[in-house]
């Protein structure tokens, strides 16, 4: 069986790598950041299963600290409409197959285009709910939404969170530009849902 190796944060700077075992002779706190081998971001000593059982740490459950800014949001939100709209254009282009007249293929671009944003509103209410906890722009931009101490949310809240978008676009899209004065960042769909936008600690 391959031996796992881990990377310690000790004052400041990442050392190692360290075996299990080697580990128990470090001054290893609950608090210490350590990495292991396909992890993108460190995490604190007490959220390993394996460090908790050799050096007696219990789970210690804090609130996230790291929130992602307002222009990661916007381009992340930037690429899921562009994907989605790819894909409106396709099922058009397959319509238009078996629809030949110019006036009803302009009548259908136009009269289906709200589609979008319904197909948004789904896929970002399944998506945010699911495991990656973000949609496809929010997963390249390294980013996921949360409730308030980190956790995956379910479904109901998901769609909650999106269905109150509208409280952030009315008037002049102001509640999104509320993330700027907010600590947490959270623009005003997050405060009515109770939920977080927050990216990883990358040292």
């Amino acid at each position: 069986m391959e031996q796992v190796s881990y990377t310690v944060v000790i004052n400041g700077k990442p050392q190692g790598p360290f075996s299990l075992e080697q580990l128990s002779d470090l001054k290893v706190r609950p608090g210490t950041f350590i990495r292991k081998p396909g992890m993108d971001d460190y995490k604190e000593a007490h959220e390993f299963p394996e460090l908790r059982e050799l050096l007696g740490f219990s789970f210690q459950q804090t609130a996230p600290q790291y929130f992602a800014s307002f222009d990661q949001r916007l381009l992340a939100a930037a690429i899921d409409f562009f994907l989605i709209f790819l894909a409106y254009i396709f099922v058009l282009l397959l319509c238009f197959l078996v629809v030949s007249d110019k006036n009803t293929r302009i009548l259908l671009f136009v009269t289906y285009m709200p589609l979008i944003l319904v197909a948004r509103f789904i896929y970002g209410s399944i998506a945010e709910a699911g495991k990656k906890q973000g949609t496809i722009g929010k997963r390249l931009l390294n980013i996921r939404v949360t409730d308030m101490m980190g956790n995956r949310l379910s479904i109901g809240r998901s769609f909650l969170r999106n269905a109150c978008k509208i409280l952030s676009v009315i008037p002049l899209f102001f509640g999104y530009l509320y993330s700027f004065l907010n600590k947490k960042q959270q623009c005003w769909h997050d405060i009515a849902a109770n939920t977080l936008v927050i990216k990883d600690r990358l040292i």
